[in-house]
């Protein structure tokens, strides 16, 4: 009997010892599937937007079809405020693609993400690439 009482409480000490251990586990899970969803609406994002600009043969300036292209990526990735700064297009139209055929338009997106807790920054990239014209 006195093995049985030196015993008692050894449960709650291995549960003290190894609780704090499997929230940082469940913590980086919740983190990574957050960044893995950030990322595949920045993909999607990207690939709306240079399909827009693929098949509309969208060229740059005030013209609508400019308009279509940035309303096509920011309802793509509503849960990330986009701003212009972070998309990048080249060429920056399909008529400067090239005149020897049809050339290519991509469209990238830089999103900095903060990590769970506010410990760092990482930078999320979307990347969308199409045939100018279909």
């Amino acid at each position: 009997m006195k093995a049985r009482e030196r015993d008692r409480g050894a449960s709650a000490v291995e549960f003290a010892l190894v609780a704090p251990i499997l929230v940082l586990m469940l913590l980086g899970i919740i983190a990574f599937g957050h960044a893995f969803h950030v990322q595949s609406a920045l993909s999607n994002a990207a690939r709306d937007g240079v399909r827009v600009m693929a098949l509309q043969d969208t060229s740059g300036g005030t013209d609508p079809r400019t308009a279509a292209r940035n309303t096509a990526i920011a309802s793509a990735a509503p849960s990330a405020s986009l701003s212009a700064g972070q998309i990048s297009i080249t060429p920056a139209t399909c008529e400067a693609a090239g005149t020897s055929g049809p050339g290519t338009a991509t469209v990238t997106i830089s999103y900095p993400m903060q990590l769970l807790g506010g410990i760092g920054t990482v930078t999320l990239t979307g990347k969308g690439t199409m045939r100018c014209n279909g």
